[in-house]
C-alpha cells in the first residue's frame, strides 16, 4: 500500500473465521485509516466452486446507516448487475421503531427507490449480530460495513463482524471508506469530521454516469431507424401550442423535412392546441398537420385550462409507442430537440422517460444573455425537489419542454393539468418505475420567448402544489389546507 493515488483496493482473507488472520491479513497499519477506499472479501462456499459468482442470485445488503453506507450501496449493486443477482436491504435498529431515530429512515427511503436491484427491504428490532445471521439464510453473498470509523492499527476485529463470520460461510464483503485527510489542513480543521458522501447521492452519481446522454450520440439518423425497426416501434410526436404564430411554422417545416420526409423516423407529427386567439392552428393546417382543440377532445371529461390537459388528452389522439412531445415558441429549434430524446428509448428498453436540458438564453430588449434562462427551475424547481426528492437532484431541466416516454408507462401515469405537469410526472415515474428508467440528454441551446417575471409567480406556485400534493401522497399526511391553495393575485 505505497501507492496513494488509487481509488478502490480489494482484498481477500482465506480463512474461515476473521479473528484467525487479523494479525497475518488486516494489521497493516494503513488499514486503520487507508488511503484509499477499501473492500475486503472472503469468498464463501457458493463462489467457489465450479461455477463461481454465477451462481450468486442474492445480496444481502445490512446497514445501518453508518460512515460506510454509501461505499456500501455502490458495491452491492455493483456486485448485483455483474451476477444478475437480486438485494435484499436489511435495517437493523436496536430499539422498537417508535423509538429509532427518523433519520435513518429519510436517508435510505430514496435508497429503496434509486436501487434498480432492490427486490426486498427488512427491518428488524434486535441485536445486530444476530439479525444478519439470520437473515443470511437464502443469501450468497453479505455487504457491511467495517465495525467502526477507526479501527485499531491491529485490524478490524470487532464483535459484530466477528460474530457474523464465524456463524455464517456466505461470502463476506466489508467495506470501509477512506480517511485520508488533506496533508495542508490545518491541526484545527482535522479535528473536525470529514463530511460523508449520504447514501442517496452514490445512487444519484450512479444514475447520472450512466443515464446522462448527448444529443450528438443520436445524429445518426439511419441508426436510429435501426433501433425503431428492428424494435417494430412506431413514433408519435406532439406539438402543445397556444398562441405561438411566430414561431410554429418554423417548427413544423424543420421537423417534418428531416424526420419525416428525408428519414422517416417520425410516423405522426399532430399539433394539441389549447384554443389559441391567432394563427396558429391555421398556420399548422396550411403544413399538413392534424390539428385538435384539447379542449374539445373527450368533451365527456370535461375541459380545463392548462398544459397539462393538452399532454394528457394528446395521448388519446397520438397512437406511437413512443410519444414526444416539444414546445412550439423554440426560435432555434433544430431536429436534435426530437432525436435527441428519442435516442435513449431507442438504445435502452429500461429507460421510460426521457428529459432534455441545454443551455438557456435571457432575452433582455434587443440583446441575448448567455444565460439566466429557467427562472422558475433554478429558483423554485430544483431546490424543492432537491429538498424533497432527492433522487431527482441529477436532473439538470426538470421542467424542459422537450421530452419523450413510453406509451406504455404514460398512460399509467395522471397528469396535473397546469404548469406543474412536468413536475408531477417526473415524480410519478419516479414512484412507479424508479430512478434508473429516466434519462436525461444535452440538447445544447433552447432559445425561445422568456415570459415577464410576474408571469413566473403561477408557474413557481403550481410546481410547488405538486410538490406538496406528492409529499402528502408520500407520507400519508395533510400538510396544507384548502384555504392555502388559491393561486396567488397577479
Amino acid at each position: 500500500m505505497t501507492e496513494d493515488n488509487i481509488d478502490l483496493l480489494i482484498l481477500g482473507w482465506r480463512s474461515e473465521h476473521l479473528s484467525e488472520t487479523v494479525v497475518e491479513e488486516m494489521a497493516h497499519p494503513r488499514l486503520a485509516e487507508p488511503p484509499c477506499d477499501i473492500v475486503m472479501v472472503r469468498p464463501g462456499a457458493q463462489v467457489t466452486g465450479a461455477n463461481g459468482w454465477s451462481e450468486l442470485q442474492r445480496v444481502l445488503l445490512a446497514i445501518r446507516g453508518g460512515p460506510y453506507a454509501a461505499l456500501n450501496l455502490r458495491v452491492s449493486n455493483v456486485l448485483a448487475e455483474l451476477a444478475d443477482a437480486d438485494i435484499t436491504l436489511l435495517h437493523v435498529i436496536e430499539r422498537a421503531p417508535r423509538d429509532a431515530e427518523p433519520e435513518l429512515f429519510a436517508a435510505f427511503s430514496p435508497v429503496q427507490r434509486g436501487l434498480e436491484r432492490l427486490t426486498r427491504s427488512v427491518t428488524k428490532v434486535g441485536q445486530v449480530p444476530s439479525s444478519i445471521i439470520e437473515e443470511a439464510d437464502g443469501h450468497q453473498a453479505i455487504v457491511m460495513g467495517a465495525p467502526a470509523r477507526r479501527v485499531a492499527s491491529d485490524g478490524w476485529s470487532r464483535p459484530v463482524l466477528d460474530a457474523v463470520a464465524a456463524a455464517v460461510d456466505t461470502t463476506l464483503i466489508v467495506v470501509k471508506e477512506s480517511l485520508a485527510t488533506d496533508v495542508t489542513a490545518s491541526l484545527e480543521e482535522e479535528k473536525l469530521p470529514r463530511k460523508r458522501e449520504r447514501p442517496v447521492t452514490g445512487v444519484v452519481n450512479k444514475w447520472f454516469a450512466e443515464n446522462t446522454y448527448h444529443c450528438r450520440e443520436f445524429a445518426d439518423l439511419e441508426r436510429l431507424m435501426e433501433l425503431k425497426e428492428a424494435q417494430a416501434l412506431t413514433i408519435s410526436l406532439g406539438l402543445p401550442s397556444l398562441n405561438e404564430e411566430e414561431t410554429v411554422g418554423h417548427v413544423i417545416e424543420t421537423i417534418q423535412k428531416s424526420l419525416m420526409e428525408e428519414v422517416p423516423l417520425l410516423d405522426e407529427m399532430v399539433l394539441i392546441d389549447s384554443n389559441s386567439a391567432d394563427r396558429t392552428r391555421e398556420i399548422a393546417a396550411d403544413l399538413g398537420l392534424p390539428v385538435y382543440v384539447h379542449q374539445e377532445i373527450l368533451p365527456q371529461y370535461g375541459a380545463s385550462e392548462g398544459k397539462g390537459e393538452a399532454l394528457w388528452k394528446s395521448l388519446y389522439v397520438l397512437k406511437g409507442d413512443i410519444v414526444v412531445w416539444i414546445d412550439t415558441d423554440i426560435v432555434n429549434v433544430h431536429p436534435r430537440f426530437v432525436y435527441g430524446v428519442l435516442g435513449p428509448l431507442l438504445r435502452a428498453r429500461r429507460v421510460q422517460y426521457v428529459k432534455g436540458y441545454y443551455q438557456r438564453p435571457l432575452r433582455r430588449g434587443d440583446k441575448l444573455l448567455a444565460s439566466g434562462g429557467g427562472r422558475v427551475t433554478e429558483l423554485t424547481a430544483r431546490p424543492l425537489l432537491n429538498f424533497f426528492f432527492p433522487e431527482l437532484s441529477g436532473l439538470i431541466q426538470p421542467l424542459a419542454g422537450e421530452y419523450a416516454g413510453r406509451r406504455e408507462a404514460l398512460e399509467r401515469l395522471p397528469f396535473f393539468t397546469g404548469y406543474g405537469v412536468e413536475t408531477g410526472l417526473l415524480i410519478d415515474i419516479l414512484e412507479t418505475f424508479g430512478l434508473r428508467a429516466i434519462a436525461q440528454v444535452d440538447l445544447r441551446q433552447r432559445v425561445h420567448r422568456n415570459k415577464p417575471l410576474p408571469a413566473l409567480s403561477p408557474m413557481s406556485f403550481a410546481i410547488t402544489q405538486v410538490i406538496v400534493r406528492r409529499l402528502e401522497d408520500r407520507l400519508n399526511i395533510r400538510l396544507v389546507e384548502e384555504v392555502n391553495k388559491t393561486e396567488p393575485y397577479q
